[in-house]
């Protein structure tokens, strides 16, 4: 389980093809990798990856076809989220995360709130099957970061959700990169989920 507070920005280097898929070679950043084991779980850009190899500033993980397929911006070059697995006698400061995807979403619009301390307005279009689960004021997990929805607007092809970014977020987190059209990993609120499994059976 994870919380959605990431804890670095760190970049892939490398990435070399493995089977079906690929191993990554990963620059931790400012991840502490003191504690991290051989088989320790650690989310990129939100989706939980089991570390194959590790040094003190370096980590691989390796990732399927079928990961590569359900996810963004885990099979080239390029900075990603970093999080360690939550242990259980830490802070739980954002949300309950697993570390699944459930889906790809689009940024329709990122801009400067004007007169807003330099808050970021994020709208992001997620795919029609999420819309059930996401609520005014509930919880989203974008590229692994655990975020406030604000707005939510349905439509005819899917959902869009209105975001606010403080610039703490945008400094610490790989979101500060987005523009229109690019492509997010999202996964919903676990415990929305289990509510419409617990509604739909009867």
């Amino acid at each position: 389980m994870f919380t959605g507070i990431i804890q670095a920005v760190g970049k892939i280097e490398k990435v070399t093809p493995l089977g079906d898929g690929y191993r990554l070679t990963i620059n931790a950043g400012g991840l502490d990798m003191g504690d991290v084991q051989l088989g320790d779980s650690i989310a990129l850009q939100g989706a939980c990856m089991t570390v194959v190899e590790m040094n003190a500033t370096h980590f691989s993980i390796d990732i399927s076809a079928e990961s590569i397929n359900k996810t963004t911006g885990l099979n080239a070059p390029g900075f990603v989220n970093l999080e360690k697995a939550l242990r259980v006698n830490d802070r739980l400061g954002g949300h309950l995360v697993s570390g699944h995807v459930d889906g790809i979403g689009a940024v329709v619009t990122f801009d400067q709130v004007k007169d807003a301390e330099g808050s970021w307005h994020l709208v992001i279009k997620a795919p029609i099957s999420l819309a059930k689960y996401l609520a005014y004021k509930g919880s989203i997990v974008v590229n692994g970061t655990s975020l406030t929805v604000n707005q939510i607007e349905d439509v005819t092809d899917g959902c869009l959700m209105h975001i606010n970014l403080i610039p703490h977020t945008l400094e610490n987190t790989t979101l500060q990169y987005l523009k229109a059209g690019s492509p997010v990993n999202l996964e919903v609120d676990l415990i929305a989920r289990y509510v419409e499994r617990m509604l739909s059976t009867k």
